[in-house]
């Protein structure tokens, strides 16, 4: 199995590649309007080029060498880019932790490409990353993203009053976790090589 990359039913998950420009580049530019708080909105034009696209991969491979950032992209089997999965501030040592942020592009919300591409994330963190704990830290007004941690399995263990500071102001999150245990995966202990993937 290539590291960093799933296969779902009707999605492929893994970083993005030098050949995904034009998906890439459509799917930040043909979003609706924004619909609620944490929705994204389109690029502007000054960085939808490919310099700018070549940037972001730079810095993506150079984040994942250094375990600051580990972000994979969303696919449809046909190619169209369609959300991200986030691993975030991963800790090692006695913590073996990530913080999960997850995102799907508005013109695919109600499919279930969310839930879909969130359980093969796990997968991802616990066995190629040898991750112990993948936290979510969830605003309490986001009632769609509550219900997808819920319905994973996830365990809502707590608030964080005034954890992150977001749109100029601290915000409460609860906190919702999963370990490899919960899964069945056996804790490996070890730090994998990312490379230069």
């Amino acid at each position: 199995m290539e590291l960093l990359v799933r296969k779902t039913r009707r999605l492929v998950i893994r970083p993005l590649r030098a050949t995904d420009y034009r998906a890439w580049r459509t799917a930040n530019s043909t979003m609706l309007p924004k619909q609620n708080p944490w929705d994204k909105e389109n690029l502007p034009a000054r960085r939808l080029t490919r310099i700018e696209f070549r940037k972001n991969l730079a810095a993506q491979r150079k984040h994942r060498r250094t375990e600051l950032f580990v972000e994979v992209a969303i696919f449809t089997r046909a190619g169209e880019l369609v959300g991200s999965i986030s691993y975030m501030d991963l800790s090692r040592g006695v913590f073996q932790n990530a913080y999960l942020g997850y995102s799907v592009m508005n013109r695919h919300w109600g499919k279930g490409y969310a839930k879909e591409s969130v359980r093969a994330s796990f997968d991802i963190g616990f066995r190629d990353l040898r991750l112990h704990r993948i936290e979510a830290g969830i605003q309490p007004g986001n009632r769609r993203s509550i219900a997808l941690a819920q319905s994973l399995g996830m365990r809502r263990e707590g608030m964080k009053k005034r954890s992150l500071f977001l749109r100029n102001q601290w915000i409460d999150l609860w906190v919702y976790a999963l370990t490899c245990e919960d899964v069945g995966v056996k804790f490996r202990g070890t730090r994998p090589t990312l490379g230069r993937r």
